[in-house]
C-alpha cells in the first residue's frame, strides 16, 4: 500500500462519516432554526427549549435512516477489507 491508497481510504472514510451523519445533523439544524425563530418571535429564552426538541428530532431521524447509515458503513468496511486483502 502506498501513500495514494492511504489517502484514498482516508478520503473514503471522511465521505462515509459525512454521508452517515448528514441526515441527523441536517435535522438538528432545521429544528434549531425553527426553535430559534420561535424564541425570537415570542421572546421566550428557555435553555431547555432548544435541546429537547433537537434530541427528539435526532432520535427520530436516526431511527428512520439507520438502514441507510448501516449500508454506508458496511460499504466502506467491505471496500477497506478488500483493499487489505489485495495488498497482501
Amino acid at each position: 500500500m502506498n501513500e495514494a491508497d492511504a489517502i484514498d481510504i482516508v478520503q473514503s472514510a471522511i465521505w462515509t462519516i459525512v454521508a452517515a451523519s448528514g441526515p441527523a445533523v441536517a435535522g438538528a439544524m432545521i429544528v434549531g432554526v425553527v426553535i430559534a425563530l420561535f424564541q425570537a418571535l415570542t421572546q421566550i429564552q428557555e435553555i431547555t427549549l432548544t435541546f429537547v426538541p433537537k434530541i427528539l428530532a435526532i432520535f427520530v431521524i436516526i431511527a428512520f435512516t439507520a438502514s441507510f447509515t448501516g449500508a454506508q458503513v458496511w460499504a466502506f468496511t467491505q471496500e477497506a477489507f478488500a483493499r487489505i486483502e489485495t495488498s497482501y
